[in-house]
C-alpha cells in the first residue's frame, strides 16, 4: 500500500494533496488556498516577537520538518501533551485500515524540538507547514513558550482542534496500540510513525514514557491481523 512520500516536493507539487483528496472523496472539508494564506497573516501578526518565528515539532516534524530552517533545539512547552487523537484515514492509514496521529491534548509538558525560521522565508516556510499540517484543518494552531537550553522563546505549535471529525478524544492505551498496530495507508504503515518518533526522540536524548510503552505493545501486537480488530464508528 506504501509508495507516497512526504517531502517538501510532494507538498509543493500537489501529489501529497491529490493523494488526500482520491482517499477520503469528494465530502472531506478541505482548506482553501485563500483560507491559509489568511491563516498564515493571522498566525504572523500574533507573533510575540515579531520577527523571531519558531515552530514547534513533536512528531514527524522533529525527522521529517520538510521545512527550510535557520536553527534547531530541543525545546519544552508546557500546558500541552503528545497524544495519539486524531483519525488517519488516507497517510498511514486507510478507510480499511485507519491509524492515529499525534496532536497535542491540554494538560502536561511536551519536549521536542524547536526549529528557527529565517525572518524573511518565514511566510513561505510556514505556507509549506500550512500546506502539511492544516490542509484538512484538523490542528488548530497556537503560540505558546518553549524553553530551550538558550533560554524560552515563541513557538507556533498545533494543537488538536476538538470540533474536527478526525478528532478522538479519550482513547485507551490497548485501543491506541491495536490501530497503530494494523493502520496503513499510501504513505506506510502506522506503527513506523511511532517508531519512528520514538527513535528520534532517543537520539536526541528525550525520553517519553507512555510513547515508549506504547511501542512496546505496539510491537508485541505485530502478528494481529487487520480483519481481527473491529472498527469504532469514527474511525469509518
Amino acid at each position: 500500500m506504501a509508495g507516497l512520500r512526504l517531502t517538501r516536493e510532494s507538498i509543493l507539487d500537489g501529489t501529497l494533496h491529490a493523494s488526500v483528496r482520491a482517499l477520503l472523496g469528494p465530502g472531506a472539508r478541505f482548506a482553501t488556498d485563500t483560507e491559509r494564506a489568511a491563516q498564515v497573516r493571522t498566525i504572523l501578526a500574533r507573533a510575540p516577537r515579531p520577527g523571531r518565528i519558531w515552530v514547534f515539532a513533536f512528531g514527524s516534524l522533529i525527522w521529517n520538518p520538510a521545512i527550510h530552517f535557520v536553527e534547531r533545539r530541543t525545546a519544552r512547552i508546557y500546558g500541552f501533551h503528545r497524544q495519539f487523537c486524531l483519525w488517519s484515514r488516507a497517510g498511514r492509514g486507510s478507510p480499511e485500515r485507519p491509524g492515529l496521529m499525534l496532536s497535542l491534548e491540554s494538560g502536561g509538558s511536551c519536549t521536542g524540538v524547536a526549529y528557527r525560521l529565517e525572518r524573511r522565508a518565514a511566510a513561505t516556510e510556514l505556507d509549506v507547514l500550512w500546506r502539511r499540517e492544516m490542509f484538512t484543518m484538523s490542528y488548530r494552531p497556537v503560540w505558546t513558550t518553549a524553553r530551550t537550553p538558550r533560554g524560552p522563546e515563541p513557538v507556533i505549535a498545533f494543537s488538536a482542534n476538538r470540533e474536527h471529525e478526525r478528532y478522538a478524544p479519550g482513547l485507551e492505551d490497548e485501543v491506541i496500540a491495536r490501530y497503530l498496530a494494523t493502520g496503513a495507508g499510501p504513505m506506510g504503515r502506522c506503527c513506523d510513525y511511532l517508531f519512528d518518533t520514538v527513535e528520534h526522540l532517543r537520539q536526541l536524548g528525550i525520553r517519553d514514557r507512555r510513547l515508549e510503552s506504547l511501542e512496546a505493545r505496539v510491537r508485541a501486537l505485530g502478528a494481529i491481523a487487520p480483519q481481527a480488530l473491529p472498527l469504532r464508528p469514527e474511525a469509518g
